[in-house]
């Protein structure tokens, strides 16, 4: 055989190679042994290890490879027989059932035990947020259903794969370590059993022997010189088949057939391992000391080691086989998990350069294992102890980014393998895996070893320090945008890192010192120092700045500055330090300044890649290592530094000096550039919300971001969380302060729940909060103004008082009264006093007023100046008063002139509205001139204004309708003698397509509704029945109602040739556009309703009432008739006068006959087929019938009626009769024969080839009735009879309720369809009084009160029909179908779906449970597995089960995927959001969030009557329509 690519087999057999095999020892005969006989010369043998290999040797090949295609059973029997049996009896020296008996005693003392599961790729685990000690601490379902943590705060998600249960983990959980199953209780542990010494030393001795049989059979690489022909083989194919192939060649093992069924036996060794050190602790003990025992030549490693390092090499199915087996041994043990751990960090890097080569994903590769030793904590101390972990993990990295260091010894990534960069960073996993646990106690060592690792990742931050520069682009736009996203997937990998190493050097003191000289030195040997040039001396003010001179415009700069914001992370802490502040600014502040300068457009020309990365600097997903640390640097630097000088460095490096120095004249960008320079000198002195700066906590930081995101809009918990910076575990923090500030609002059908910010913490907000963008920050204002506008409050947003800076930060506060401050605020008020409007804008005077407010403590800012004197002590505020008041002068007298100015603007204001009142004046006198000029006209001229008919039409109508009401309230009966009448009278339609108005008449032109046919199993009785073959139907409707054709419309109405044009444009126009054979079927007649966009694929013409005579026939003769030959329909022969309709309503009424025909049997469009007028009847009925389950005569519906020539009736209506096979009039479904049967008798004669369809069942407007025929009464209550003698046969205690239940829903339909039919409503209290429906049913159907007076008149004519009955198994009332009944909690579905098997797969690979919610089967979805035939293609098993379930329509929910699928046929889906919401009222598709989930019944209830309103197809095309998909799913492989 031959192996291709890790996964696949080919069958190759070479008989001319020889197997040659010798053996040192006793050799046995080539006969063959049975089980039994084959242990006793294993056991007694002089060298029983090469008596068993010899063994081996004879039997593996003649079990293995012999046939192409093994059965894979009797396979396996044979290897349980033949091979592991013997092995059994070895290892147990008897029986191995004895054997077994007797460990049990040691098992029985205790049942203290790892669970140790592992984990399948998308199987769904557990993870308490409350007692885990990190995110990766997991449970299976099982143990999490009996552990303590289902009470507490949890999160689920999909397994990758690879990991294993954390049940009984003493190390990964602060409470509740185990469950009911694995906890040990009081009992003495496993750990303390002794075993039998003889069985020790047998399994000492054969798992030597197998384990190392396994690895040299594994990690086998001998080649053929076959090799060759084999790769010429598949290449040839494939130079044939493309011009384009790159010549690769495959990897290609040729081995001889004996090897190979060395190598499957070796696989299945793996699995039998796991079962026998299951058995017992000193089992598992014995395999783990072989495992790591050291190779007798010291040239040779350990098995295990071998396993590891070959891994890569491996197939997919023996990778897994390996990683099972370690886990279920070596990781199960404490001592052994920590050999093990020493082993994986001594071969770390070998493994990983293996990964980054390897093209399997990592949850199948042995450096998956990491998370399961990496994140034990104590582990973890002794890895970096004794394994210098952190230092090999860094090390590595770099080793493999070596190829991206560009000349400056920086990284530079352009041009770099997206996939191989992907894998590298998988490797950041591992180093916060070994961080996330800060220690409590240091040893020496460990602080020897973490400083060390800490310089070598302080080296690898140096290659990032400066990297990807950008300078701005002049004159020319970019040709080529630079690579930028692999930078900052770097950073984003860092970010949790970054803030770990902070944790762990804070834990310390001494750490600390250490590791701030070692950021400090690491900063200042960087090659791309920013301080190239000599420094130079700037004045302004009397004051002198010395530093050197940087333009971010003109010279290169980066954002990725790591070493710079980890020192800014240290030195909260690390406080009281003489340092060159002036310098350590200078990057950070550089970092602000270009996000200033491409806020103001200056960077345009560079593209949008720099854009890009200035909107990640200050998004949530890295400003806190990023934007916040440069800010935190930069009030470092303000509280250290002179505030003159550091304000000068501002104007500097904003390159504002000159201007401001009155050196230069202002630039384009002059002010936005000055509102930045103005909001950056706001949050260094206003942002004091970190730990460390004001004695603020993470919590207090927590809600005032929370406040601020709720001033903007009610938002969805999942915004906030979104919204909100993440820890190094995933948690946010948002749950301990949610309730504090807001107020939850539950969501109704749709939508999800929102939070509202409670009033009392409106008073925090802070309009320049420091973490809003732009759009957030208008959209906050503009919702707080209006707010304050409907409250009649100030609409003023006076910030918030903030906290006192803490000790080392209080000198900030001088900034605010320093020189240059001042000189800044005279600037620009003096621009803004100038006549020159384009010196000074909005914001920018905003932000000056604010600072101002906070120099002469006029708003809640005045804590500033206070603030000072109380923190900085009064010594230092008494030699700043004389200073400040000099200040204060200056700024009064900008003031006064920016007043002045004021008093010059609100002149002209005042006198452009006084211009606008005076026009306004102007305008209503001339108005009021015309309006006196009309009535004079009118009244000169009032003979033109006597003959308007306008009151006297107004008369008349309402004389008519006063007289239709009162004959309405004569009779309200709707057939038979006493049938009441009926409003001939139409409005007129309005088609929404060309706004015309138009009377609907017989000769008019036709009017149509849009409709849309579809089929259905709504009503059936017998889901799963398997539905009649394709372009049959039967004659008459089931009572079962197995499949049926819905008609639905939405009620919009156009002219027929508006529709047409409508059409044929909607043909032309689609055609061209992508996937739309997926939205609408063109082929078949399907389009949008042009209003409200609806799936239709027919029309449904509008026709006038006209009146017609009366029929009567007695009942008897009617019986006998049906006694006779149970026809039903050969006693209506009457004739009745032909009605005449437009040729344009003939066609209509094709249209939509056709329609249902082609739908309803799924066949081709056939005018003269004989089932066009059976369709049309059925469909009535059908629709009828579903309609009557929604509602109860809340509305009415038209009318449903089909008409067809004399000749197609001949053939469809009448049977034939002494036809054998004729269904007896109990064996068909009664209200479809009352609808057909009132077709019969009043059978109007069109034009051949036309039928009439009108119903709308989405809006219940009458809309047109076709023939106002009063049907015999004899006909419902013979269905009447009949519907009795059924009820009496199906229902065991024939009592009058029952017959009541039965007869109601049928009575309701009848009344419905005559309803529609003869147009006279029905009595008011039966909508209002349901308990008397069927005495008010009776007087409208023309019937008797008591009905079972019919049965006992007429009891000697239907004696010969009871004997018919007996097999009959259908019973009414039918019952009415629902969705299937779910669990309220999800996790219950998770648990159902993790038990599910594949009924056609025997594999692990993971699968895609998928629940029918119309009949509750599990599926197997979206696998080849389960694939099955329909009409000649492959589906899906959900395709193929929604063809038998529900007519081709489906609605399944994907359980570990938490999503809702509706199909519709093979090739149209769409997702639909689960009627699961967690506790936030939102839903989680793919468990992306994990919160516990429960089931919303007024969603599932939505979900129900979308089902049962046959909007299924609807809701699809409309998620379609909306949603613009490049690459389609392919549905039918659902």
């Amino acid at each position: 055989r031959t192996f291709i690519s890790k996964c696949t087999k080919i069958t190759c057999f070479y008989v001319t190679l020889d197997h040659k095999t010798s053996h040192q020892g006793q050799f046995f005969e080539t006969e063959i042994y049975t089980s039994s006989d084959s242990i006793f010369p294993l056991m007694y043998a002089s060298n029983r290890g090469a008596a068993i290999l010899h063994y081996l040797g004879e039997q593996i090949p003649l079990i293995y490879c012999l046939e192409t295609e093994p059965q894979q059973g009797e396979e396996e029997q044979k290897v349980e027989q033949r091979l592991l049996y013997p092995l059994e009896c070895f290892l147990f020296g008897e029986d191995p059932c004895v054997g077994l008996q007797k460990l049990q005693q040691y098992n029985s003392s205790s049942s203290a035990q790892q669970c140790g599961r592992v984990f399948k790729e998308g199987e769904t685990v557990y993870s308490c947020r409350d007692c885990a000690i990190d995110p990766t601490c997991v449970l299976c379902i099982e143990c999490f259903q009996k552990s303590v943590h289902k009470s507490h705060r949890y999160k689920m998600h999909a397994s990758a794969g690879g990991g294993f249960c954390d049940c009984g983990d003493l190390e990964a959980w602060k409470s509740g370590p185990c469950c009911s199953q694995h906890d040990p209780g009081t009992s003495v542990t496993m750990e303390t059993c002794v075993m039998d010494p003889g069985l020790r030393e047998r399994a000492q001795m054969l798992f030597h022997l197998l384990l190392r049989y396994m690895t040299d059979m594994l990690v086998w690489e001998e080649t053929y010189e076959a090799y060759i022909d084999v790769l010429t083989i598949f290449t040839f194919p494939l130079q044939h088949n493309s011009e384009h192939i790159i010549q690769i060649p495959l990897r290609v093992e040729i081995l001889h057939t004996a090897i190979m069924a060395h190598q499957t036996f070796a696989l299945r060794l793996g699995a039998w391992f796991q079962k026998i050190i299951g058995y017992l602790v000193g089992l598992r003990e014995v395999f783990c000391q072989v495992a790591l025992e050291p190779a007798a030549d010291n040239n040779q490693l350990c098995l295990i080691s071998r396993l590891m390092l070959h891994d890569a090499k491996l197939y997919k199915g023996a990778r897994k086989v390996v990683h099972e087996l370690i886990f279920s041994s070596l990781l199960m043990d404490t001592e052994f998990k920590r050999q093990f751990a020493m082993k994986f960090t001594e071969h770390y890097k070998q493994l990983q350069e293996d990964f980054i080569s390897d093209d399997h994903q990592r949850n199948i590769s042995i450096t998956a294992l990491s998370v399961q030793i990496f994140t034990v904590p104590t582990l973890a101390r002794q890895l970096i102890e004794e394994g210098s972990v952190i230092k090999v993990i860094i090390d590595t990295v770099m080793d493999m980014m070596m190829e991206h260091l560009d000349s400056n010894n920086r990284f530079q990534f352009q041009g770099h393998n997206p996939d191989k960069f992907f894998r590298v960073q998988v490797i950041f996993h591992d180093l916060r895996y070994i961080l996330i646990s800060k220690p409590s106690v240091w040893t020496e060592t460990l602080r020897v070893k973490f400083l060390e690792g800490l310089r070598i990742f302080l080296h690898f931050l140096c290659c990032m320090q400066g990297m990807e520069e950008v300078k701005r682009q002049l004159g020319q736009h970019v040709e080529v945008e630079p690579e930028w996203e692999a930078g900052l997937t770097l950073q984003m990998q860092l970010r949790h890192i970054l803030a770990m190493f902070q944790d762990w050097c804070s834990s310390d003191e001494r750490v600390l010192l250490l590791a701030f000289q070692e950021c400090h030195r690491a900063l200042m040997s960087c090659t791309n120092q920013p301080f190239r040039s000599e420094p130079t001396d700037s004045y302004m003010c009397k004051q002198i700045l010395h530093a050197r001179p940087y333009k971010v415009s003109e010279e290169p700069v980066s954002i990725h500055l790591p070493i710079s914001r980890l020192l800014a992370g240290v030195c909260l802490c690390v406080f009281q330090v003489q340092l060159n502040f002036t310098e350590l600014a200078e990057q950070p502040l550089r970092c602000v300044v270009l996000a200033a300068q491409v806020c103001a457009d200056m960077w345009r020309r560079n593209g949008l890649s720099l854009v890009s990365q200035v909107y990640y600097y200050q998004d949530v997903k890295c400003r806190d290592e990023m934007f916040d640390k440069d800010v935190i640097m930069l009030q470092i630097a303000a509280s250290k530094m002179d505030p003159n000088h550091f304000l000068m460095l501002v104007l500097l490096r904003f390159e504002l000096f000159d201007i401001f120095n009155d050196n230069s004249s202002s630039k384009d960008q002059w002010n936005r550039l000055t509102e930045e320079m103005l909001y950056l000198i706001i949050i260094i002195a206003g942002e004091r919300y970190v730990p460390g700066i004001s004695h603020v906590t993470k919590e207090d930081v927590t809600m005032r971001e929370v406040i601020h995101l709720l001033c903007i809009e009610p938002m969805a918990h999942s915004s906030l969380v979104k919204s909100l910076p993440e820890n190094e575990s995933h948690e946010t923090g948002l749950e301990t302060v949610i309730s504090k500030v807001a107020i939850f609002k539950k969501p109704g059908v749709s939508g999800h729940g929102l939070y509202e910010l409670k009033k009392e913490c409106l008073e925090e907000f802070n309009p320049f909060f420091y973490h809003y963008s732009r759009p957030q920050h208008s959209k906050a204002e503009e919702a707080q103004k209006k707010r304050r506008t409907q409250e009649g409050s100030d609409k003023a947003l006076r910030p918030p008082v903030p906290p006192p800076f803490c000790p080392a930060f209080s000198n900030i506060v001088y900034l605010l009264c320093c020189d240059i401050f001042i000189h800044i605020l005279k600037r620009i008020f003096q621009k803004a006093a100038e006549d020159r409007s384009n010196r000074w804008t909005e914001p920018m005077i905003q932000r000056v007023w604010l600072l101002l407010s906070c120099l002469y403590h006029f708003s809640p800012f005045s804590f500033i100046f206070c603030g000072s004197q109380q923190v900085g002590g009064g010594n230092d505020t008494d030699s700043n008063t004389e200073g400040l008041s000099h200040n204060a002068s200056v700024s009064l007298r900008c003031l006064k002139c920016v007043v002045s100015v004021q008093s010059v603007q609100d002149k002209e204001k005042a006198e452009r509205k006084r211009k606008a009142e005076a026009a306004k004046a102007h305008r209503q006198k001339i108005m009021a001139q015309m309006s006196a000029m009309q009535k004079n006209f009118i009244e000169s001229n009032k003979m033109l204004y006597d003959n308007v008919p306008e009151s006297s039409s107004q008369s008349d109508t309402a004389a008519s309708v006063d007289s239709f009401r009162m004959d309405v309230d004569l009779s309200r009966v709707a057939v038979g003698p006493q049938q009441g009448v009926c409003s001939t009278d139409w409005e007129a339609q309005i088609c929404i397509l060309c706004q015309e108005e138009q009377e609907v008449q017989a000769q008019a032109p036709a009017m149509v509704l849009t409709a849309c046919v579809q089929r259905s199993t709504v009503l059936t009785q017998n889901r799963g029945k398997t539905l009649s073959p394709k372009g049959t139907y039967p004659l008459f409707m089931p009572p079962d109602l197995a499949v049926g054709t819905h008609t639905g419309s939405c009620g919009h109405v156009m002219h027929a040739t508006c529709w047409q044009k409508y059409f044929e444009a909607v043909q032309n126009t689609t055609r061209n556009r992508l996937h739309a054979e997926l939205i609408i079927d063109l082929e078949n007649g399907e389009y949008m309703c042009p209003l409200c966009k609806s799936l239709c694929n027919t029309v449904i013409p509008l026709i006038p009432v006209e009146p017609s005579k009366k029929r009567r026939m007695k009942l008897r003769h009617f019986l006998m008739r049906v006694k006779l030959n149970s026809d039903p329909f050969s006693v209506l022969e009457f004739k009745s006068r032909e009605p005449k309709f437009s040729r344009s309503i003939t066609e209509m009424l094709g249209v939509c006959a056709t329609t249902v025909h082609r739908v309803g049997l799924q066949t081709a469009p056939n005018d003269l087929c004989p089932y066009v007028p059976v369709m049309s009847w059925n469909t009535c009925a059908y629709t009828i019938q579903a309609t009557g389950w929604i509602c109860l005569f809340v509305c009415l519906f038209v009318c449903l009626f089909c008409s067809c020539s004399d000749s197609l009736n001949s053939l469809v209506l009448v049977p034939v009769p002494n036809v054998e096979n004729t269904p007896s009039i109990l064996e068909v479904d009664f209200f479809h024969l009352l609808v057909s049967g009132g077709a019969r008798a009043m059978r109007p004669r069109l034009q051949p080839n036309s039928s009439l369809l009108c119903l709308n069942t989405l809006t219940g407007e009458f809309i047109c009735q076709s023939h106002r025929k009063r049907l015999p009464v004899f006909l419902l209550r013979s269905l009447i009879v009949s519907l009795f003698l059924r009820l009496r046969a199906g229902v065991t205690g024939f009592c009058v309720e029952g017959v009541k239940r039965g007869v109601l829903p049928f009575l309701r339909c009848a009344a419905l369809f005559f309803n529609c039919l003869t147009g006279v409503p029905p009595p008011e209290e039966l909508s209002e009084s349901p308990e008397s429906q069927l005495h008010l049913l009776c007087s409208y159907l023309s019937l008797p009160s008591n009905l079972f007076q019919l049965f006992q008149d007429h009891r000697d004519v239907v004696t010969t029909l009871i004997k018919r009955i007996s097999h009959l198994v259908f019973r009414y009332p039918h019952k009415r179908n629902r969705l299937i009944d779910l669990p309220e909690d999800y996790s219950v579905l998770l648990n159902q779906a993790s038990h599910f098997k594949c009924p056609n797969s025997s594999d692990d690979e993971r699968k895609h449970p998928t629940l029918c919610l119309l009949c509750g089967v599990m599926l197997c979805a979206q696998s080849p597995c389960c694939q099955e035939q329909l009409n000649g293609e492959e589906v899906g098993a959900c395709t193929a089960h929604a063809a038998i379930c529900g007519a081709g329509v489906g609605m399944f929910l994907r359980v570990r995927e938490c999503e809702i699928v509706l199909m519709a046929s093979k090739t149209r889906g769409s997702p639909y959001p689960a009627p699961y919401l967690d506790d936030y009222g939102e839903t989680d598709p793919q468990l992306g969030r994990g919160n516990p989930l429960h089931l919303c019944p007024e969603r599932y209830r939505k979900l129900l009557h979308m089902w049962q309103q046959h909007c299924i197809l609807e809701e699809i095309a409309r998620s379609l329509e909306v949603l613009n998909v490049m690459f389609p799913f392919e549905w039918q492989m659902l």
